[in-house]
């Protein structure tokens, strides 16, 4: 994973980061946006531009396993709200937000070659001063997620043009196994209806950060 090349990011978002640090003590900044809008891509460039004292936790490890989803029946609709365990994941930030000088903390991961999440796959040092943690439902006004917003030192909201957004959704699904058909109808209902309620959430960021204006 960190292997992969990422873009540059620009002069004056890595300063909000320092300045956001500053003080040395433990700071979570959330990236949040709809599906395709790049917040892997951009959580993993701000790790990589502070590598010591940041890691990444990403809230797709909090996916419900299919299993579950299939008895709940949730799976046509894998990616809405509820078919995450939003409050495992808020719980898990309070952790971190409170993680004391002795423990170290695990997240899950998904693991989009399996569809499913791994437990206990990504290690959060007491040491580490930077928690950046992406997904779509940081600032969603419901249930748990409501209370996520108030644990968060910083929110970006990650957009990019949305053809571009949902031709790079298809290409993911195709590269997971989907058919080109089955992927285009995936995106078009399923991506794009949760997309819609995740826009909704925009103005809650504290700045948007826009892939456009690189």
């Amino acid at each position: 994973m960190t292997s992969r090349a990422v873009p540059d990011i620009p002069a004056v978002h890595l300063a909000r980061v320092r300045e956001l640090l500053k003080d040395g003590g433990r700071k979570l900044l959330g990236l949040v946006g709809p599906p395709g809008s790049g917040k892997s891509t951009l959580a993993l460039a701000l790790q990589q531009a502070f590598p010591e004292v940041s890691q990444v936790v990403p809230m797709d490890g909090f996916h419900l396993a299919n299993v579950e989803l299939q008895r709940l029946g949730r799976a046509g609709r894998k990616g809405a709200p509820d078919t995450f365990d939003g409050a495992g994941y808020l719980a898990l930030l309070q952790r971190l937000r409170y993680q004391g000088a002795n423990d170290t903390v695990y997240a899950p991961e998904f693991r989009r070659e399996i569809e499913e999440p791994v437990a206990g796959a990504i290690p959060v040092f007491p040491q580490t001063r930077l928690v950046i943690t992406e997904g779509n439902y940081l600032l969603l006004d419901g249930g748990h997620w409501t209370e996520i917003a108030a644990l968060l030192d910083d929110v970006w909201y990650v957009e990019v043009d949305s053809r571009l957004r949902t031709d790079r959704l298809v290409q993911r699904h195709e590269q997971f196994g989907r058919s080109r058909q089955d992927a285009l109808d995936w995106v078009a209902g399923t991506d794009e209806r949760n997309a819609r309620l995740i826009e909704a959430t925009r103005p809650r960021a504290r700045i948007v950060f826009r892939w456009d204006d690189i």
